[in-house]
Order: structure tokens, then sequence, then C-alpha cells
């Protein structure tokens, strides 16, 4: 599986118009690209223990995870052009992100990939 993860944090002045338009963008995009298998976006939650969040140099307040089979998956989202008319809106609407793509496993094969 390949999981496409992106931090990001809005700009402080994004309008509620410009907010919603991206909302409608990512809902609009994710339903129309077949290739992505399951979506996960939400906001950064906190919980005060010490030493741990203050290790984080940059707070990202919001993440999403989008998943798909295979490297082909991911690649036909990037080219679909519901993903072509996404991304200006997007990163139009940031302040800053970060996005990568890694190939995940699960269960015990996930912990020979370390080495």
């Amino acid at each position: 599986m390949i999981a496409h993860i992106v931090l990001f944090r809005p700009r402080p002045d994004l309008s509620n118009v410009d907010r919603q338009g991206l909302i409608d963008g990512l809902e609009a995009a994710f339903r129309a690209i077949p290739s992505v298998r399951r979506t996960h976006i939400g906001p950064r939650v906190t919980h005060g223990r010490p030493g741990y969040e203050q290790k984080m140099r940059v707070d990202f307040p919001y993440a999403a995870v989008l998943e798909f089979d295979d490297m082909e998956g991911l690649a036909a989202f990037l080219e679909h052009p519901a993903h072509k008319q996404l991304a200006p809106r997007f990163f139009g609407a940031l302040e800053e992100g970060l996005i990568y793509d890694y190939e995940m496993k699960s269960g015990a094969a996930a912990f020979g990939t370390l080495v």
C-alpha cells in the first residue's frame, strides 16, 4: 500500500469562502479519482505530555493520508484532471506544507523494512 501523507497549515488570512472552496475541491477530487482507496483528514490533537509535543519544531495543524494500492494508483491520482484542478487551489491556501509518499507494510512484514 502506498500512503500519500500531507501535513499542512492553511494561510491565516484564508477567507471562509476560500476555505469552503478548498474543502469542496478536496471532496470532489477524492470522489472523482478511482485509485484513491481510503482518505483520512483531520486536525492535530495535543495531549500535553511533557517533552513529547515540544520536540516537534514545526506545527502542522492538519494532516491528510490517502491510500493507494500501488505506485500506479498514486501516479493515476497525480495525473488525474481532478487532481490537476485541485493542486493550485490547495497550494494557494497553504502557509506551509509537507507532502511525502511511503510504501507501507502491515504486521510482521513492516519491521523488516526498517533495516
